[in-house]
């Protein structure tokens, strides 16, 4: 077992003499030995005293994911830091690599192909999407990229004040985990494990056999129809896929008059005519679940997360403008978001009560300054480089909490992508939007330009879609921006580049190459400008 530090504080060593020989002091816990390491003694002034720095230990419990890893990247280099890192993932690699961003692209990309085929009179037929290569060609890359990330992890591990447990992690009480069979104290505890599926309370749910979006990254056959609950990030991705790629006929519930919750009204209204017409996905809008059963039963058997399979259909019971209605179909997909996963690491021995507002902007839980909680698991932003630099904050938190600084808070800009439409017409936002200022009652202008303006996006037989632009009236400070077209997600780092920095739009040049899609841009910092003056 690794040394580690008990002490709350630095009581014990004031109390020790200038001329106290302190080099090991053993420490027992269940047969294992523990101890507190002096760094070094150092002479000012002539005269030998005791340094206040003893090991600060920190235990991760999740460090294959985005967030764990960047806090033990950060601290891994930190004098006086040793590092326990935790993480049960077979295989290792964090939600992203394994079941999220990585392999839902590598996927969309066929289904991205046969539509653009589709699409081009040009050419003769349209191409079949072989699964079995599609997922053989996922798996593959998906296997190159978390292998890098366990190799990260491992190099670390080869440091000599870092340890990497393979293992389960457990709180035993406020700052001690149970690691297998191993009971590990330390002076500040990082959670970082990520997020889980959440499965809505439907009654009937647990009869029938549903679909998630893991699912449906593995695998090489569908049913004809399928039923569709949650139409968010993940259902907005993932339908196109099971339309175009699986070729299903979907009907997908959606409480409210339009997807897309985060958007201004034109990007709603468009994204769901999007899909009604190039997809021909039924949606459903202003409708509810009420209740799910199955219908029949069959030799074919689903590998979803639900209840009892092998059953020939479901039938979905819901309300649609308050007239009740039912909807039958093959499958049942749930793509109805993720939640926190904490509720396995034994919050319940701590102080820790996970509810809102249960992290602070520091990182650290509200109840527990010595528990900070990154990435998923806290619930406030599930994106990846959010996490990350949660992450980064957390580390250096620890260090400045450990050194009696005041500790930073971690905001960010809104930048957000939805690989929408197969990725052939993503939705990017960086910044506020319209709605938002408007409900703040702010002086701004606003300005919208459709995709179809300019020639490059008819050349390239995309021409759908907008995008808007948000400035200060009074000092045209770029505010934000919004996109749903072609190539929207490449240009939300061009625009995050000129919130962040907070850019005047008169002063940024409308000068892109001829003909891109970035033109798209410069007609709108055109517009903008011209409506300042």
């Amino acid at each position: 077992m690794r040394s580690v530090n008990r002490t709350t504080g630095w009581d014990f060593l004031n109390n020790l003499s200038s001329e106290s020989s302190l080099s090991r002091l053993p420490l027992i816990r269940d047969g294992c030995s523990f101890s507190l390491i002096r760094i070094s003694d150092r002479t000012l002034n002539g005269n030998a005293t005791v340094s206040p720095r003893v090991t600060t230990h920190v235990v991760i419990i999740g460090a294959y994911g985005s967030a764990g890893v960047a806090v033990a990247q950060e601290l891994a280099d930190e004098e006086g830091v040793e590092l326990t890192l935790v993480d049960d993932g077979d295989p290792g690699g964090g939600l992203c690599i394994l079941r999220g961003c990585m392999p839902s692209k590598d996927v969309l990309s066929a289904g991205e192909h046969r539509f653009e085929a589709r699409h081009d009179h040009r050419l003769d037929g349209v191409p079949e999407v072989d699964l079995e290569k599609v997922v053989t060609t996922k798996d593959d890359h998906v296997e190159t990229f978390a292998e890098h990330r366990r190799a990260a992890v491992r190099e670390l591990a080869r440091r000599d004040d870092v340890t990497f447990y393979h293992r389960t992690a457990r709180f035993v009480d406020d700052h001690t985990v149970a690691v297998g069979d191993r009971e590990v104290e330390a002076d500040y505890v990082v959670v970082a494990t990520g997020s889980t599926v959440n499965v809505p309370d439907l009654n009937g749910l647990d009869e029938v056999d549903y679909v998630t979006s893991a699912d449906v990254l593995d695998a090489t056959e569908f049913p004809d129809s399928g039923v569709v609950m949650g139409f968010g990030y993940v259902g907005l991705e993932m339908v196109p896929y099971l339309s175009e790629a699986a070729g299903m006929d979907l009907t997908v519930i959606e409480h409210d008059d339009y997807p897309l919750d985060e958007a201004d009204e034109p990007f709603r209204e468009t994204i769901l005519d999007l899909y009604r017409e190039e997809f021909d996905v039924e949606v459903l809008t202003n409708t509810h679940e009420q209740s799910v059963e199955p219908i029949g039963e069959s030799s074919v058997e689903s590998d979803g997360d639900g209840g009892t399979s092998g059953e020939e259909g479901i039938r979905l019971h819901v309300t649609r403008r308050d007239q009740h209605e039912t909807v039958e179909a093959d499958q049942l997909f749930l793509f109805t978001g993720r939640r926190p996963e904490v509720e396995n690491v034994g919050l319940e021995n701590t102080a820790l009560d996970p509810g809102p507002d249960w992290v602070r902007d520091t990182m650290q839980a509200s109840d527990d300054d010595r528990i900070f909680v990154v990435g998923d698991a806290n619930g406030r932003e599930p994106i990846l480089h959010v996490a990350k630099e949660q992450g980064f904050v957390a580390a250096e938190n620890v260090l400045r909490h450990r050194d009696g600084e005041e500790l930073r808070e971690y905001h960010n800009v809104h930048h957000h992508v939805i690989f929408s439409g197969l990725g052939v017409y993503p939705y990017a936002r960086v910044g506020v939007s319209e709605g938002a200022l408007a409900a703040e009652d702010r002086d701004y202008v606003a300005v919208t330009r459709q995709a179809s303006s300019d020639g490059v996006f008819k050349t390239k037989d995309v021409p759908r879609g907008l995008a808007k632009l948000v400035v200060d009236a009074e000092d045209g400070t770029v505010l934000g921006y919004q996109g749903l077209h072609y190539d929207a997600d490449t240009m939300a780092k061009t625009m995050q580049v000129v919130v962040e920095t907070e850019m005047d739009v008169r002063e940024i040049p409308d000068r892109a190459y001829h003909p891109t899609t970035p033109e798209i841009l410069d007609g709108l910092f055109r517009d903008a400008k011209a409506k300042l003056e």
